[in-house]
């Protein structure tokens, strides 16, 4: 094993640890060698399929010497506890979004994590790959002049219908606004910069929802969420982003985020995914054009935020899926429910600088 390989341990075996390891076993200057889960069997399961990757305890994977970062794939309302515990072990972490339930609870990681030399990531990661980056290139060479608004829309029936185990969703750290959210203001922030006030509604269409897959189909949960969000965020820009966050619709037509300026405008794709079109419409060419690729990690998947973090710990560099900016999602995403459930605008208190770009044709280990 090389002095450039980072050795990562992933704590949270569970639907979305598979995607992980397929791309971090690709990636450069990353090796997963550890696993942890409350449920044994499933860690154990995935050692027995993976040599040179072992299955221990939390605590044991924790205190690994030969573990550099911990990857946080766990339940929302686990996320801080497992971070912290993770740093009070000297380790860096990178977890999936949100990056803590709310503001209270992020808010002293970051500060642990300043005081003691640690790094915090968080994904989305998504908007490292081509598609995010590739409209921020055009946004940035002035090809719709001054961004003056955005979309942005997810919508769907609700995560019951194909995940087996639903309820999460639609507990404190869940719903559409944290569930969803973060990738779409990621993204937002990404091209736009970040947000400095937020209004919003909120609605809940059902109090209970029923297991549609799996061993327990047929079951009911409790709703404790708002289901379906609305909004405007008011970037610092001036920009203003229309919201729409719902696990209460069956089918739409809404594009996933657009970016209109004074001489154009963007569409950009599904910030859940790496890559996807961008293309342009213009003030002096009205229909729509495919843009080519000019920016992101080509070819990228879940965990390559971690490959970034990795290689800016190598080099002291600053990394892009960091903390700081998972905060300031969670604090406009966590305002934009302040803002409905008061029925009044919220100030956003914090704000970040934009991440780096990601060149063309980078690779994580040297971008």
């Amino acid at each position: 094993m090389g002095e450039q390989v980072t050795r990562v341990g992933i704590v949270g075996t569970g639907v979305i640890s598979g995607t992980y390891l397929d791309h971090l076993a690709k990636l450069p200057g990353v090796e997963v060698v550890a696993v942890a889960d409350l449920d044994v069997a499933r860690a154990q399961a995935i050692a027995d399929r993976n040599p040179g990757i072992r299955a221990l305890s939390s605590g044991d994977l924790y205190a690994a010497d030969d573990v550099d970062i911990v990857v946080n794939l766990t339940i929302p309302a686990a996320h801080a506890s497992v971070h912290l515990a993770a740093m009070e072990a000297g380790k860096h972490v990178y977890g999936e979004k949100p990056l803590a339930v709310d503001r209270a609870e992020a808010e002293p990681l970051l500060k642990y994590s300043a005081a003691n030399n640690l790094r915090v990531g968080c994904a989305p990661d998504t908007v490292l790959g081509t598609g995010t980056q590739t409209a921020r290139v055009a946004i940035d060479r002035g090809d719709i002049g001054v961004p003056t608004a955005a979309t942005a829309s997810f919508v769907t029936p609700g995560h019951e219908l194909w995940h087996p185990a639903p309820e999460f969703y639609y507990q404190p750290g869940g719903g559409p606004v944290l569930d969803m959210g973060p990738y779409y203001v990621t993204s937002l922030v990404t091209l736009l910069g970040p947000v400095r006030r937020v209004t919003a509604r909120a609605g809940q269409s059902q109090q209970q929802r029923k297991i549609h897959t799996g061993p327990r189909a047929g079951e009911t949960f409790p709703v404790v969420v708002p289901t379906h969000v609305t909004g405007v965020l008011e970037h610092e820009s001036g920009a203003l982003t229309t919201l729409l966050m719902s696990f209460d619709v069956w089918a739409a037509r809404l594009p996933r985020i657009e970016v209109h300026g004074t001489e154009g405008s963007l569409s950009v794709p599904d910030p859940n995914g790496f890559d996807g079109t961008v293309e342009i419409a213009t003030a002096t060419h009205r229909d729509w054009t495919e843009l080519p690729v000019a920016g992101g990690y080509a070819g990228a998947g879940r965990g390559v935020g971690v490959a970034d973090m990795a290689r800016a710990i190598r080099n002291g560099e600053p990394h892009r899926a960091d903390g700081a900016l998972a905060y300031h999602v969670l604090d406009v995403l966590e305002s934009v429910l302040e803002a409905a459930a008061q029925d009044q605008p919220v100030d956003v208190a914090s704000t970040v600088e934009r991440p780096a770009a990601v060149p063309l044709g980078a690779s994580p280990e040297v971008a």
